[in-house]
């Protein structure tokens, strides 16, 4: 058995992964909004109380909503903005007083998928986080790829590919750039793009149902979005070629993905044909979490 912490903007979960790949046990609590010190209380508090349910002490991996910069050895790249520049590894090592292991969430949600979910046994896999931003993560052959700048799969930080005249220069992203990917395909970015187009202001998944009606304005957006999704995946396939895509977030959520953005791909990627599979993942929520707790192999964990 081992403990998987996932850290969200909104909730914090700790969840007992069993040996054979069950959730023994699950804790949530809110995330305190920009507390550093209450974030690590809260962990500590969620851990302690599952590790005297079950009266041991379990190894335990970390989901992190950004990545330690190689440099200083501190969060970057969070949007969980008080972990940025913290020795967040060392000082949660110190409250849980033992050896902690820690990803990139998105990374998480790909090793999940890879070690037992939608995208078992293959042998290269790419993880796409489309939610309030746009993440992704790697893994080859069961482990992940992290990247000498810790940096690998961070496809929502590259300009979007093949832009149309109307695309340029594009929404600037949170990062400080115009036109990325996360700028286009995020929930948000959806709603902004429908909302720009209509005047209606929709979430996403009102946008996909809407479409499903049949609204031509809600049909307009999501082929737009199908279409630059297309665009975003096909430069991940020409550079990594993996064997199963999965779609995480909310966004990934709405089922038209998985028929049209393959129908379209073929138009952008390198390639006469295009066997990569487009999945939905197995575990949902639950694969930040649960990839937290795979940081530990089978071998290492309690």
């Amino acid at each position: 058995m081992r403990i998987g912490v996932d850290i969200g903007g909104t909730k914090i979960e700790v969840a007992v992964l069993a040996r054979d790949g069950t959730i023994a046990l699950r804790r949530r609590a809110p995330t305190p909004a920009g507390d550093y010190a209450a974030t690590l209380n809260t962990i500590k508090s969620l851990v302690d109380a599952v590790e005297a349910e079950l009266g041991r002490s379990l190894s335990i991996g970390v989901a992190i909503p950004g990545a330690f910069s190689p440099a200083t050895g501190l969060v970057k790249n969070a949007n969980s903005t008080c972990l940025i520049g913290r020795p967040f590894d060392r000082d949660l090592m110190a409250a849980l007083s033992r050896p902690l292991r820690f990803a990139n969430d998105a990374n998480c949600f790909a090793l999940s998928e890879a070690t037992d979910g939608a995208a078992t046994g293959a042998a290269s896999v790419f993880g796409v986080i489309l939610g309030t931003g746009v993440g992704g993560g790697v893994v080859i052959d069961g482990k992940l790829l992290v990247g000498a700048n810790a940096i690998a799969g961070e496809w929502g930080h590259s300009p979007l590919p093949w832009p149309r005249d109307d695309e340029r220069p594009g929404p600037r992203c949170y990062c400080g750039k115009l036109g990325c990917i996360e700028a286009f395909l995020s929930g948000p970015s959806l709603a902004r793009d429908h909302r720009a187009a209509t005047g209606e202001a929709l979430d996403a998944t009102t946008i996909a149902a809407r479409a499903k009606a049949g609204d031509p304005g809600a049909a307009t957006t999501l082929e737009r979005y199908v279409d630059r999704l297309a665009r975003g995946l096909a430069m991940v396939m020409n550079l990594l070629d993996p064997d199963v895509i999965v779609l995480g977030g909310g966004v990934g959520q709405i089922a038209a993905l998985y028929e049209a953005v393959p129908r379209r791909w073929g138009a952008y990627v390198f390639s006469d044909v295009v066997v990569t599979k487009l999945v939905p993942p197995r575990w949902g929520d639950s694969s930040g979490v649960r990839g937290a707790a795979w940081l530990w192999p089978e071998t290492e964990g309690a």
